[in-house]
């Protein structure tokens, strides 16, 4: 856990002073509302440790409070589930451009 992360968010909010143990992020300012990641991960930038880092399409996995900070991670999203979400939205909206009823599952 050595050195301390800057994680800049799509909307440019910086979240200064991180350090890092695994794939985790903490901070030790409290982040208390996982509202505040939504649609705002992609892309997403991390700098600090031996490189930076750049995430086109990233999520949040992970928003904790523990007693050494709010632990947050994040994963990047494959194209393969980008494409697939695109997908499932175009035959959703056919279907209902369409009127047809493609019921569950």
């Amino acid at each position: 856990m050595e050195g301390t992360y800057t994680i800049v968010l799509a909307d440019g909010t910086r979240l200064e002073g991180l350090k890092r143990n695994g794939t985790n992020y903490i901070s030790e300012t409290p982040i208390l509302d996982t509202a505040f990641f939504e649609n705002n991960c992609s892309p997403m930038h991390i700098m600090g440790g031996e490189k930076d880092e750049l995430i086109e399409h990233g999520e949040l996995t992970l928003l904790s409070i523990e007693s050494d900070g709010c632990h947050i991670a994040f994963r990047s999203i494959p194209e393969s589930e980008i494409r697939e979400a695109k997908i499932r939205s175009d035959i959703d909206y056919l279907a209902m451009m369409t009127n047809i009823d493609l019921g569950e599952g």
